[in-house]
């Protein structure tokens, strides 16, 4: 399944582009303030372009009109979780750190519960980002490596060659304009085959409608109570947390608050990040919908062994017009990197604010800060291309490392919901996350126990370890304050 030379000229030339228009900005990130923060000078609509990139993964593109294509729009409910989630990140999350100043998302936990706490969330979140940077650069390889038949190798390395370049020269700004170009970018490649689709279908969009309806492809789920199973519910709740998670917790969004000139500009861009991503989505959704469509009432067209995933990128192959189907692939290249650039200048950020200036060299100078955020992020981009390189073939360790980054990121929301819903100190916070980390563990691992164990396993689906984490360690940590002060209190009394 291999491209026409054109689609590879216009591939390589969009790569070149985007290598060569963030390295631009090395001219404007020569201090540390800059490569981190953009001077605090960007528009909100830029910033919010940049939040529907981030958004918006190679995974994301493809998976979610393979998840439609197979099975319906339950996915999709995910989603509708978002206009609330941005109205709390406008609400308090936008004002908490603006007022506060700070670039590290992680820098209030110390003045909270101690050093320990900002500790901890930095190492789970650049954890958490490693694996993110290797996941993402493997999974665009394996794609790749099947529209353009290079070795996956080779793909994983210049694809992780390249964001690292014009992410280490252009800082944050760099990262947000590519993002913002790269966004256009997925949302031309969206609707180039939502119109090919159109035109090309028996029928047209009637059709479409009529065999979606049939089949119930746009079903949002199901609406019972069940917890063991990705209902309509199941999923609103873990559309709530992980976006209160990437609004509130997340390095990658809390940076793009503080690049935005003005606190409305900040704003803009969570609404119109969160907005903008629930037409996109459907867009998503919908391309699935119609392939379904589209190869029901041509079933000839479809080979019996592509099935799933593999429907949309074979519909780009061989049913996109030459030019076009380089245009559409070029959009999974954005998707791709405009997660990775995020994830390098977050992680670089994290390395010099809170771990060379908090333990090394608190006093460390504009020259030297330079220094650690260039090799930071060279560092970070070596080590996630090699994550990268180690995951070719084995399938199963990406699900285990997601198992992981579940554990990771429940924590870390948690902690921070503890630190500003309540007035816990440090002993609470400690076992809270104690507590909670064990029942994330628990509810991640036990699933596949057999024998004695089976009837410990977690009755819950996987999409509640976080909601289920998180609230353990916001009850846990304020029960034990509740306890704390009642013994101080009856110590008192008897003194």
């Amino acid at each position: 399944m291999q491209i026409h030379i054109i689609d590879t000229i216009i591939i390589l030339l969009y790569l070149v582009g985007i290598v060569v228009f963030g390295s631009w900005f090395v001219r404007k990130s020569k201090s540390p303030d800059a490569f981190m923060a953009a001077n605090r000078s960007l528009p909100g609509w830029v910033v919010g372009l940049s939040v529907i990139g981030t958004y918006i993964s190679s995974i994301s593109f493809l998976a979610n009109p393979g998840k439609s294509y197979m099975l319906n729009w339950n996915p999709f409910v995910f989603s509708l979780s978002l206009p609330l989630a941005a109205w709390i990140a406008v609400r308090y999350f936008v004002p908490f750190y603006r007022k506060g100043g700070e670039i590290s998302a992680y820098h209030h936990l110390e003045k909270r519960f101690g050093p320990w706490a900002r500790t901890y969330a930095v190492i789970m979140y650049l954890l958490t980002q490693l694996g993110r940077i290797g996941t993402i650069l493997y999974l665009v390889a394996l794609t790749m490596t099947a529209f353009l038949g290079l070795d996956i190798k080779l793909i994983i390395i210049v694809t992780g060659i390249l964001v690292t370049i014009y992410t280490l020269l252009g800082g944050i700004e760099a990262v947000i304009w590519t993002d913002a170009v790269q966004t256009i970018m997925l949302i031309i490649g969206a609707l180039i085959t939502v119109a090919v689709i159109l035109f090309e279908i028996p029928g047209g969009t009637g059709q479409i409608f009529k065999i979606a309806g049939e089949y119930q492809k746009f079903s949002l789920g199901s609406f019972s109570s069940s917890i063991s199973k990705p209902t309509f519910w199941v999923v609103l709740v873990y559309g709530i947390a992980i976006n209160l998670q990437n609004f509130g917790i997340d390095q990658g969004y809390i940076q793009r608050y503080i690049t935005a000139r003005s606190d409305k500009d900040a704003e803009i861009s969570v609404w119109m990040g969160a907005l903008s991503y629930l037409p996109i989505s459907a867009l998503f959704f919908f391309i699935g919908t119609a392939l379904f469509a589209f190869y029901k009432t041509q079933p000839a067209l479809l080979p019996h062994h592509v099935t799933g995933d593999s429907v949309y990128p074979y519909f780009i192959v061989h049913k996109l017009p030459v030019g076009v189907t380089g245009i559409v692939i070029s959009a999974i290249f954005a998707a791709a990197m405009s997660t990775v650039d995020s994830s390098l200048n977050s992680s670089a950020t994290l390395v010099l604010q809170d771990i060379y200036k908090r333990y090394i060299r608190p006093s460390a100078s504009d020259k030297e800060s330079m220094r650690v955020l260039y090799l930071s992020t060279l560092f970070w981009g070596l080590i996630g291309t090699g994550i990268a390189l180690m995951m070719i073939g084995a399938h199963s360790a990406l699900d285990t490392w997601w198992e992981l980054a579940s554990i990771f990121s429940g924590g870390m929301l948690g902690l921070f919901l503890l630190g500003i819903m309540s007035r816990a100190k440090n002993p609470a916070a400690i076992s809270g996350v104690i507590c909670g980390i064990l029942v994330i563990l628990w509810m991640s691992v036990s699933p596949d126990w057999t024998g004695s164990m089976a009837k410990f396993k977690s009755p819950f689906h996987s999409f509640l370890i976080i909601v289920i984490g998180t609230l353990v360690i916001l009850l846990v940590g304020i029960l034990v304050n509740w306890i704390r002060d009642k013994w101080t209190i009856n110590k008192s009394i008897e003194q």
